[in-house]
C-alpha cells in the first residue's frame, strides 16, 4: 500500500514540474537608411509582416522620422525567419534595409 501511494504522489509531482511558460516575445525592428525607398519599406511591411496599407505607412513614417520602427512582435523563431526574409528581399532589390530584433 505504501509503495502504491508513493507512485501516485510521484506522478503528481512530475506533472506539476512541467514548465508551461509562454515563449519570450521579440520586437522586430526596421532601421532607417538613406537609400531604401519608402515604397519598398511599405511593401515589406504589407507582405512580410501582414500590415494594412495604413499601418504600413505609419510604421514606415516612424522608421523615416525616428530612425527605427516596430514591424511586429513575435516569438524568437518567427522573428528570426522574418528578419532573414526582409534581408533577402532587400538584397534582391538592391536596398541596404536593416532589420533586427530585441527582447520585448
Amino acid at each position: 500500500m505504501a509503495d502504491n501511494k508513493r507512485q501516485r504522489q510521484g506522478s503528481v509531482l512530475s506533472a506539476e514540474e512541467i514548465d508551461t511558460r509562454e515563449p519570450r516575445l521579440y520586437k522586430v525592428l526596421l532601421h532607417n537608411d538613406d537609400y531604401t525607398s519608402m515604397e519598398f519599406v511599405i511593401s515589406i511591411l504589407e507582405t512580410v509582416f501582414h500590415r494594412s496599407p495604413a499601418d504600413a505607412t505609419q510604421i514606415m513614417l516612424n522608421v523615416h522620422n525616428q530612425g527605427v520602427g516596430i514591424a511586429g512582435v513575435y516569438t524568437r523563431e518567427i522573428s528570426e525567419t522574418k528578419i532573414i526574409l526582409v534581408h533577402q528581399l532587400a538584397q534582391k532589390n538592391q536596398f541596404p534595409l536593416r532589420c533586427s530584433m530585441e527582447i520585448l
